[in-house]
């Protein structure tokens, strides 16, 4: 059994607990890591900025991986590997997004622009990314670089249903997934989390069956699939579950050092 040289891991329902909160044992687990000789970095449906706050109280030094992996950048949130949604794409999931009656944000590498302040999602944002939105009237300055669109709505099947027709509209010009039952993103073509846990093998020079990801939404099984040893959350959806090598506990149960753990022994042997 190949010996894990690299953990990569989601940030929320996963790292951090449901308030957002980067417990003293997760940060403990991370130095597990370090003192074993294990690499460590993230990746995350959040733009840059909202995993900057993470960096340095893990001491992570390696790229990191926000817009569900499709940009890379580095410990000073400038990119190293970036892609863009195509103009057209981004024109067409705003018009799905409006026909479901969805709030709409646009992500660039530093910005993020919304039309209305909802009350409820935009101060749960601003929260989690600590980063304030540009209020705008017009998003046509935008459309040209976007990194993410996100629909954002407290009905969880009605956004669950759009997250189909997002997919049948898009086709292969974008991706469209859940990070959250409250956040449908969409973010540039063929590029996933999955695309970045490859482009950090490739990087570091470890074979893919050396690296081990964990995570809890169905973003995260493009990681899964391509790692050597992959663990769900216990918060998890059972589908997303059934996709892990390992589950351990919920976030809420410090299930990311339950997860570490899993990959201590591993490589011990046991």
């Amino acid at each position: 059994m190949t010996k894990i040289a690299l953990v990569v891991s989601d940030v929320d329902g996963t790292l951090v607990t449901h308030d957002k909160r980067l417990t003293d044992t997760a940060k403990a687990a991370v130095k597990k890591l370090e003192d074993a000789g294990i690499g460590f970095t993230i990746t995350s449906s959040r733009p840059p900025v909202g995993m900057r706050i993470l960096v340095k109280p893990l001491g992570i030094t390696l790229p990191i991986g926000p817009f569900n992996g499709s940009s890379m950048v580095d410990g000073d949130l400038k990119p190293i590997v970036q892609h863009l949604i195509p103009e057209s794409a981004t024109k067409r999931a705003i018009e799905v997004l409006e026909d479901h009656g969805v709030d709409i944000w646009i992500f660039t590498n530093d910005e993020w622009v919304i039309k209305r302040d909802d009350g409820k999602y935009v101060p749960h944002e601003r929260d989690t990314i600590q980063h304030e939105a540009v209020m705008v009237d017009d998003f046509s300055p935008y459309l040209a670089k976007a990194c993410k669109i996100v629909g954002a709505s407290s009905d969880f099947p009605l956004l669950e249903r759009c997250e189909g027709v997002m997919q049948k509209a898009l086709g292969d010009t974008a991706v469209a997934v859940r990070s959250q039952n409250y956040y449908l993103d969409i973010t540039p073509p063929n590029q996933n989390k999955g695309t970045f846990v490859q482009a950090m093998a490739q990087r570091l020079g470890i074979s893919l069956e050396a690296i081990a990801t964990i995570g809890d939404m169905r973003n995260d099984l493009p990681m899964f699939k391509v790692s050597g040893m992959s663990i769900a959350m216990g918060n998890a959806s059972d589908d997303v579950k059934s996709q892990a090598t390992d589950v351990t506990t919920s976030n809420e149960e410090e299930g990311f050092a339950g997860a570490v753990e899993m990959i201590l022994k591993r490589n011990a042997g046991r």
